[in-house]
């Protein structure tokens, strides 16, 4: 298959969009609002201290996305890049879509000089994603997440 990744444009919100409520649909049977999670994806586009997204492509059409938001380490003095909002179109999965998407981000954030590291966050019970994480070089954290759901909606 061929596969090229590029930096998403302002012209990729619609389709980043959509791809976003797939995912929220599929993983967490969550149907988002779209009016917001427009909002949200254009928001990131204007601000690009947000992060960013990287869109992957074969033969023209949009197969998969990941988001890259930012975590700053007073103790490394650098910068963790987050894995976020990966979805990848279900014709298009178990092509290396994601793993075109992620080997992308580990050369940029291993040749830019304030990037410490890369981590994402993915269910407990997901096995099929932590071993594709995993068949990467990613390697399980010590830490635990928790979180303080304010509830927006």
């Amino acid at each position: 298959m061929d596969l090229s990744v590029r930096l998403a444009a302002p012209s990729d919100v619609s389709i980043i969009a959509e791809f976003n409520a797939a995912m929220a649909k599929e993983t967490e049977e969550i149907e988002l609002n779209r009016e917001r999670l427009r909002k949200g994806v254009e928001a990131l586009f204007a601000d690009p201290s947000k992060g960013l997204y990287y869109i992957a492509e074969s033969n023209g059409i949009i197969a998969g996305q990941m988001m890259i938001t930012y975590e700053w380490s007073d103790w490394r003095n650098a910068t963790f890049w987050w894995i976020q909002s990966v979805y990848v179109l279900p014709e298009y999965r178990r092509h290396g879509v994601f793993r075109a998407l992620y080997r992308s981000i580990e050369t940029i954030a291993g040749t830019r000089g304030d990037v410490c590291g890369v981590r994402l966050y993915v269910d407990q019970s997901n096995d099929h994603a932590q071993k594709t994480y995993e068949s990467l070089g990613m390697k399980h954290s010590h830490y635990e997440m928790m979180e303080m759901d304010l509830g927006l909606k």
